[in-house]
């Protein structure tokens, strides 16, 4: 274990040549993740919070805003055969995370313009991702995570 120059405890791992930190989110990483989150959330008229998520990931719930993401998914997905052959249910639920990875897929027009900034912003704080699952090796910053509402509260559509 190290200290790093904020005299956080830093858990890693050692390596033959390097030193490599683990994947870690702390409060000082939230606020840089904050800053540049706000002025997309105003942007898009988007109502959202971030919390860190067991000190290894951050994550933002949008709790309300103009763009329907929810419909938006169900129509995008609907009409992709791949989606409806590999067994696609429209959600009706209220809520739903977005994979990071495939969001591009998943969704169109402003709520696919939204996702990609908020990504962009969730990797303001010194994000790099040199993973490689091919091998099982993970070396990534911090994880993110995008939650359209929460199981207990969902989404809303506002005009």
């Amino acid at each position: 274990m190290t200290i790093n120059g904020l005299g956080c405890i830093i858990r890693s791992i050692e390596t033959d040549q390097t030193e490599k930190q683990m994947a870690y989110m702390n409060q000082v990483r939230k606020a840089k993740i904050a800053q540049a989150l706000a002025p997309v959330l105003k942007k898009y008229g988007i109502k959202g919070s971030l919390s860190v998520r067991n000190h290894l990931a951050i994550c933002l719930t949008l709790k309300s805003g103009p763009i329907d993401f929810i419909a938006n998914s169900n129509r995008v997905c609907g009409n992709s055969h791949y989606q409806v052959s590999n067994g696609f249910r429209p959600n009706t639920s209220g809520y739903c995370d977005v994979n990071p990875y495939w969001f591009q897929d998943h969704y169109d027009g402003d709520a696919k313009a939204f996702l990609a900034e908020a990504i962009d912003a969730l990797k303001a704080a010194d994000y790099y991702d040199r993973s490689d699952a091919q091998i099982d090796y993970f070396d990534t910053a911090y994880y993110f995570d995008i939650n359209i509402g929460k199981w207990n509260k969902p989404y809303v559509v506002t005009e």
